[in-house]
């Protein structure tokens, strides 16, 4: 089994490269740290209803130590399954993919059975990998579906990745897209370097997945210079762990930004809330202490709006940091207008049905 982009349904592929909203999907457990489906279902039925483009399931924020224990294939299949059934309407459906050479593979078919379109590739498990080598892995797991690429901070995982290697990465045939979370200028311009230096920006759309600097980089153009042609890409949306919180906000916000980056219009007010949301950030993602509490810190807002019933993780030392509840009470406060706490209350009852 295997799929070329050539084969995505075509408004599948629009949406994608006009750029839209991807949460990434959160793990929902009981107390007994079981897969708690009713809940997980609810999560998948509020990010379609608060206006997702579409979703990523089996990354960072699913945890991957689903893979572990059994739930990979379960977490897919709900999400899958769960978003069909609540909505006609197109979504882009990423599935994360892990692990060395044949275990990506093998998740890759896995999610494409599913009826994922594309699979975005941690290569957290490749540490030490030349760039070569890191190629080569990438060209076998894109045989089998489209490629997101992924890169992801070095504080929770990834690995420092260089220009060179995104230009190579950018030229394999069945990249689609690149999710740029080092949370660092430097290396996301690497990413837009290489996309640039391998004549891909019209096949492979930049996502911005730097959850401490969304607005701004859903602005501003990156200019690049290829020999004696300058370049202008732009990052056309975020696939973020912070957009599964607040997230029917984070779509009237994208939709803000998305119109004023195409008018050419971007206002001081606009500007501003690049601080605010990089603030609520701070708390949500635990910054403190190293991005410790980046998990059960999206749960605890999906449990005080009574979507989660805790903020329980596959983990058990896995929790909130000292301190980082009373961050979370802040922003709550100073921030309330990005919320989406009236809009969650509302549909809850129906989305827990």
């Amino acid at each position: 089994m295997h799929r070329h982009r050539s084969e995505l349904p075509d408004d599948v592929l629009a949406l994608l490269r006009r750029g839209t909203v991807i949460p990434a999907h959160p793990l929902a457990l009981d107390a007994s740290r079981r897969l708690d489906e009713r809940r997980q279902r609810a999560l998948t039925r509020y990010y379609v209803d608060a206006g997702a483009g579409g979703l990523a399931v089996g990354v960072h924020s699913t945890q991957f130590a689903i893979r572990e224990v059994g739930l990979y294939e379960p977490v897919l299949e709900l999400a899958a399954r769960t978003a069909r059934e609540w909505s006609d309407r197109p979504l882009v459906m990423i599935a994360g993919l892990a692990g060395r050479t044949a275990q990506a593979q093998a998740e890759a078919r896995i999610a494409l059975a599913r009826g994922y379109h594309a699979g975005m590739l941690s290569l957290a498990a490749m540490q030490g990998a030349s760039v070569d080598e890191l190629v080569a892995h990438c060209a076998a797991v894109a045989e089998v579906i489209p490629l997101v690429g992924f890169y992801l901070q070095t504080a929770v995982g990834g690995i420092a990745l260089p220009a060179e290697f995104w230009r190579r990465f950018a030229a394999i045939d069945n990249v689609v897209a690149i999710k740029m979370a080092p949370f660092d200028r430097y290396r996301t311009l690497d990413v837009v370097r290489g996309v640039a230096a391998a004549r891909a920006e019209d096949r492979v759309t930049l996502y911005t997945g730097n959850d401490d600097h969304i607005v701004l980089d859903l602005l501003q153009p990156f200019v690049v210079r290829r020999g004696d042609e300058t370049v202008t890409l732009r990052i056309r949306g975020g696939l973020l762990g912070h957009w599964s919180v607040w997230t029917q906000g984070a779509v009237r916000l994208f939709q803000r930004l998305q119109a004023a980056a195409d008018a050419g219009r971007v206002d001081a007010d606009l500007l501003a809330l690049d601080s605010r949301v990089t603030d609520c950030n701070a708390a949500f993602f635990d910054v403190a202490n190293g991005f410790a509490g980046c998990i059960p810190g999206c749960h605890e807002v999906l449990r005080r709006q009574g979507l989660l019933e805790g903020i329980w993780c596959l983990d058990p030392a896995e929790t909130l940091s000292p301190g980082q509840s009373a961050l979370i009470d802040r922003v709550c406060r100073e921030h309330a207008d990005l919320a989406d706490d009236a809009f969650v209350a509302e549909n809850l009852p129906r989305w827990l049905a």
